[in-house]
């Protein structure tokens, strides 16, 4: 067994032909038909198992410089990428309870659905988000957040050489981070996924607001944390809990932004970048007409619309996540006519 045991490491390899082979001969003639059959059956569980352990770690955390701050940046790496995807979270939540939620025996995870299909895959925790501290001001805006993602997709850009330019997924308030971001440094992605847009009508305005002064700081809470979860049935009350769980550890307070008139500045048709809109069928934050509206007006003659059919608002987490992953990979892998 010596050569067996030392031929398995941390999940990275599995079982070697020789060590197989070495077990095989020593023990067959000692063993009856069916203690080898049983043999057989313990080796398939040890072998598959261990091919998918390295799937199964935490992600890497790296940290990325944007205007002097430093910025969390959650990475799992495909073998022998095609791509590369960024994932921006929304409003309440950061980047590990959105796209790396953990819940024994289901598998609910982003991250590690689209490392499976071959791309490497990374989620930034914006600033005053999870493990991101927020800068001095205490406050986030539209501009800095754009900002940070532009410092953030350089950065993968640069680990990446050889892969096409990263595509920047955004989900609810994350998905106006995208568009902002790339409507003002359109080079840095290949495409662009709007997932939830909550802002179907880009001609809405929002007042200038002055300075409020010291961030209030609310704490989040579980009711907060659940909201999301619309459609009953699309998730079981084990993952719900998780969630919860994972979210208010996360973020057990609300971070705070301000200078919100600053998302006036967005323009379908200014955002010129490869553009897929997505969201659940059953979203309340994105009505049809709002939707069909953003989609005719979009600057690319290159785009997609996809609704995921009985989804809502966080369809990513709940039983359409399959569908939101194929959306997803296939709009990049899409046939692209180049005239």
């Amino acid at each position: 067994m010596t050569a067996l045991a030392t031929s398995i490491d941390d999940g990275r390899r599995g079982i070697s032909g020789d060590a197989l082979r070495s077990l095989h001969s020593t023990c067959h003639l000692a063993m009856t038909p069916m203690l080898r059959q049983s043999l057989a059956v313990v080796l398939l569980a040890v072998a598959f198992p261990l091919a998918s352990l390295h799937a199964q770690r935490a992600p890497v955390r790296l940290s990325v410089t944007s205007d002097g701050h430093p910025l969390t940046l959650w990475a799992r790496s495909a073998p022998k990428a095609k791509g590369v995807i960024v994932l921006l979270h929304g409003r309440t939540w950061s980047a590990l309870p959105d796209f790396d939620l953990q819940v024994p025996h289901e598998r609910l995870s982003v991250m590690q659905a689209l490392v499976a299909r071959g791309y490497t895959t990374y989620a930034l925790d914006a600033r005053g988000y999870g493990a991101t501290p927020r800068d001095g001001t205490g406050w986030l805006t539209p501009n800095r957040a754009a900002a940070d993602v532009q410092a953030v997709l350089r950065d993968v850009a640069r680990r990446h050489p050889r892969l096409p330019k990263p595509t920047l997924v955004g989900w609810s308030y994350g998905s106006m981070v995208a568009h902002l971001a790339l409507q003002q440094q359109p080079s840095l992605a290949a495409n662009v996924v709007l997932f939830g847009y909550p802002r179907g009508d880009t001609e809405m305005r929002m007042p200038v607001s002055p300075d409020t002064g010291a961030p209030p700081r609310e704490t989040n809470t579980a009711k907060n944390a659940a909201s999301d979860f619309i459609v009953p049935g699309t998730i079981s009350q084990r993952a719900i809990d998780a969630y919860v769980v994972a979210a208010l550890k996360a973020d057990p307070f609300r971070s705070d932004w301000r200078a919100l008139h600053e998302w006036n500045a967005l323009s379908a048709p200014a955002l010129t970048v490869p553009t897929l809109l997505l969201h659940g069928e059953k979203d309340p934050y994105t009505p049809i007409p709002a939707q069909a509206k953003t989609f005719t007006q979009l600057g690319s003659p290159d785009r997609q619309w996809i609704i995921l059919a009985g989804g809502d608002h966080a369809a990513l987490l709940e039983d359409t996540l399959p569908a939101f992953i194929a959306a997803i990979t296939n709009f990049i892998e899409r046939p692209v006519v180049r005239r």
